[in-house]
């Protein structure tokens, strides 16, 4: 059975704080990622994924959208948001 991870531009953008959201290190992070990186990395994973734009974090104010993805039962949401990361930063070149 999938699991299902909410993933936001927050999670992985290099302009919010640990404390701010941000989910992976600021090494891995990239500057200003959009919902559409976001489904084409996962698309580029393997996994379903459904676009949500008009979505806000509950820490914005401006909704900047999410991606609801159905990930493999053994590999954690932080797993697939790392990933995510790294393919955003492969995908802009």
């Amino acid at each position: 059975m999938a699991v299902e991870n909410l993933i936001y531009p927050r999670y992985i953008d290099a302009a919010v704080s640990r404390g701010g959201g941000r989910r992976v290190s600021r090494a891995d992070a990239v500057e200003e990622p959009t919902v559409e990186e976001l489904a084409a990395a996962v698309r580029q994973i393997g996994y379903p994924v459904t676009v949500e734009p008009e979505v806000c974090h509950p820490r914005e104010v401006a909704p900047r959208g999410r991606v609801r993805v159905q990930a493999a039962p053994d590999e954690s949401k932080h797993d697939v948001v790392l990933a995510v990361a790294a393919i955003v930063e492969v995908l802009r070149g």
